[in-house]
């Protein structure tokens, strides 16, 4: 046995394709360079137009007063203590000194004026001025760019003294409104003492209190005994429900039916009258044997028997009220049949008083679980009340000892800054750095560039690439035509393709490099299926102008070169072509044949060898209801038997529904996808249709491809070879004419 190279499972790598996003960049240049020098020229303009600036800097240092801590207290006041671990506290003392109150001040002190001579606005000089910590020290960094040197040195000073003077006017703000909050909470505090302590009080008489633990222990065991007799009792009635349903198998009555026979077979009145009828029903009998029915002593007797029944069911409704008449069978029963009846109605006495039970003791189970549950409430609210009680009385006396304290910080100037440098008139500028802002400028201009291209490029909805249109449709490529102007050579650009009318490049251009294009759509017809040969095909696209009538026509030619007999048919009854690029009349043609007018050998044209084409013939106004026809069905049939091949021209799908209706009768539908044309919502609606009307779909050709913007198209790889083969012979033919010997 070989060895194989083991199949490992591979990652998956997403890739990025840079050569799709050049060819948007690239389709797209003119846009997205308008933009980028657009950018950059604003940036140049705005980088001449700055003037020089000043920055002046000065230096805060903050520690901790210590006056509190040596006379005993342990005020804090004007100690920088961070809220949580995330924040910094000279962060904090830096947006301060930020703050329009700082510049106001600032402001008003040096009487800062503009322009117009009114005082500078507050918001202007917060912007101008730049707070910020030294890394790893308790220092701040103030500083302040303006285009004086010197008014930048003395604005930054006297943010500095401003904002120490506020400072120790907030510190000894706080210790005044912190005494004044403690002398109005005390009276509050105290009140909230002795409200909390009779609370606990009445709370526990209320409820009758004394020890939670137990009660609770108690209902416990009451609920775990209550449920073991449940269990027990439920257990009980399961025998006796099975056992009554037995009984009531064997007697096969109801309840209130085996009671009333019961009743009814032990009254003694009910079997008296009963005796009686059976008597002279009994001498009825007898005496019918002996006269006829007419006789006195018949009737006699008949009457004395309705006399008993009426007496008897008379009996019967008195003992157990019936509104129906009973049976005699029912009024009399065996001794083993009154046992088992007697046995039913006791079980049925039984289950009853079982299922009482059960519902006491489930009762009595929810009474105690009612209160068991309650207790736990009970017993957090207990807590909750003692917890408040120890609060307040840890908050009086808290606030007691804090009182004496902020008392004597009161008197105290804390302060917890000051200045270590000064701010110096500063001697050379910091900006602007013309340099950095066309770097700047050029790297904006370039990323809003390539944005606005992308921008552009998605909102255009058509189709670009293959590759967009394989992925839209979903169908296998089969083949690749490259755009081409007017001497069949491949074009770069969509403005210099002709499209005035089809061109059979197979037969006026042999050389051209889109004959090998068609050559090779041919041959990935022909290996399609291994099964059974592609005979007949509808070539249609998706919208108009993608040049499915010149791939038709090119396609035909292209067969027929390789001696196959093809037969080109133009079932466009709306907009026929082939008969101009063939240079053919159009009449008569298709139409003229399927309705009778001329035959098909009358019609037909050889228009090179072993090609013949049926031109479309006279226009008719419903030219569906021509194709939609068993004449037409017959006809491709009859093609397809004469003919190598049969290739059928016609109309977009988008709006028409002729290559819908032709595809069901041949072999499939080559769809032509020309990108730049087709968008991504009419390539949509025709793969829906085809899918829908359940169409063989044979594959796709990509027509009209600019092959520089394709570099994954075999003629990005092809076209080089494919010029030195066409220089080859001219070469040899060069070279045997320098050398004749």
């Amino acid at each position: 046995m070989s060895d194989l190279p083991s199949m490992q499972p591979q990652a998956y790598v997403e890739e990025i394709d840079f050569q799709k996003y050049w060819l948007v960049i690239k389709r797209r240049w003119l846009p997205a360079t308008g933009v980028f020098a657009a950018i950059v020229g604003l940036a140049a303009w705005s980088a001449f137009q700055q003037q020089p600036i000043y920055q002046a800097e000065g230096r805060l240092l903050f520690k901790t007063d210590r006056t509190s801590s040596l006379v005993g207290l342990q005020e804090d006041t004007g100690q920088l203590i961070p809220l949580d671990s995330q924040n910094s506290p000279l962060d904090t003392q830096a947006e301060i000194a930020r703050s329009l109150s700082i510049a106001q001040e600032t402001i008003q002190e040096l009487n800062l004026k503009d322009e117009t001579g009114e005082l500078v606005d507050p918001k202007i000089l917060a912007q101008g001025l730049q707070v910020s910590s030294v890394t790893g020290t308790d220092i701040l960094a103030v500083s302040f760019t303006d285009a004086d040197p010197e008014r930048a040195a003395t604005i930054v000073n006297k943010v500095m003294d401003v904002y120490i003077r506020n400072n120790i006017q907030t510190n000894r703000a706080e210790a005044v409104a912190a005494r004044e909050f403690i002398d109005d909470q005390l009276p509050e505090v105290e009140a909230a003492v002795r409200a909390a302590e009779a609370d606990l009080s009445a709370f526990k008489e209320r409820n009758g209190l004394i020890v939670l633990e137990e009660e609770a222990s108690q209902a416990v065991t009451a609920i775990s005994s209550l449920d073991n007799t449940i269990t027990q009792t439920q257990a009980e009635l399961a025998q006796v429900t099975a056992r009554s349903a037995e009984l009531r198998r064997q007697v096969g009555m109801s309840t209130d039916q085996a009671i009333d026979v019961s009743a009814l077979s032990q009254s003694p009145g009910i079997q008296e009258a009963l005796t009686q009828l059976q008597t002279v029903q009994a001498e009825l009998a007898v005496e019918r044997t002996r006269y006829q029915p007419t006789h006195p002593k018949i009737a006699n007797l008949e009457r004395q028997i309705r006399a008993l029944e009426t007496l008897l069911q008379r009996r019967v409704g008195e003992v157990v009220n019936r509104q129906q008449p009973v049976a005699i069978g029912d009024l009399q029963t065996g001794e083993i049949e009154q046992s088992l009846i007697s046995d039913y109605v006791q079980a049925e006495i039984e289950r009853l008083g079982l299922i009482q039970r059960i519902r006491l003791l489930s009762a009595a189970q929810s009474t105690y679980e009612n209160r068991a549950s309650v207790l736990p409430e009970l017993e957090k609210t207990q807590r909750e009340l003692e917890r408040r009680v120890a609060a307040a009385q840890t908050t009086y006396e808290t606030l007691l000892t804090r009182l004496q304290e902020v008392q004597v910080t009161e008197n105290q100037n804390i302060g917890n800054a000051r200045i270590i440098e000064a701010a110096l008139v500063p001697e050379n500028p910091v900006g602007p750095r013309k340099s950095l802002i066309l770097a700047a400028g050029g790297m904006v201009g370039l990323l809003l560039a390539i944005a606005a291209a992308f921008l552009l490029d998605l909102s255009d909805r058509s189709v670009k690439t293959i590759q967009e249109g394989k992925a839209l449709l979903g169908y296998t490529l089969l083949g690749v035509i490259p755009a081409f102007g007017k001497t069949g050579k491949l074009v770069s650009s969509k403005r210099e393709v002709d499209r005035s009318a089809p061109r059979v490049i197979a037969r006026d251009m042999p050389t051209s490099p889109v004959r090998e294009a068609y050559q090779m759509l041919q041959a990935n017809l022909k290996f399609l299926r291994s099964d059974q040969a592609v005979k007949a095909i509808v070539v249609t696209s998706s919208v108009a102008g993608e040049g499915k009538s010149e791939v038709s026509a090119n396609l035909a030619a292209a067969i027929a070169q390789l001696g196959r007999r093809v037969l080109l048919i133009d079932a466009d009854m709306r907009s026929p072509v082939q008969h101009h690029a063939w240079d053919l009349t159009s009449s008569p043609g298709l139409s003229n044949v399927i309705v009778g007018q001329s035959s098909f050998q009358s019609a037909v044209r050889e228009a090179m060898p072993h090609l013949h084409v049926l031109p479309a013939g006279v226009i008719p106004p419903n030219p569906v209801a021509l194709l939609d026809s068993k004449r037409m069905a017959a006809m491709i049939r009859q093609f397809a038997s004469r003919y190598d091949f049969v290739i059928l021209d016609t109309p977009p799908i988008a709006g028409f529904a002729d290559a819908l209706i032709l595809g069901r009768m041949t072999d499939g539908v080559l769809l032509v996808m020309r990108p730049g044309v087709v968008d991504s919502a009419g390539a949509n609606a025709a793969k829906e249709l085809l899918t829908q009307s359940g169409q063989q779909v044979l594959g796709i050709v990509a027509n009209g491809i600019d092959v520089k913007n394709e570099p994954d198209s075999y003629f990005y790889y092809t076209r080089d070879y494919s010029a030195a083969q066409r220089s080859e012979p001219s070469t040899r033919q060069t070279r045997e004419q320098s050398n004749p010997a």
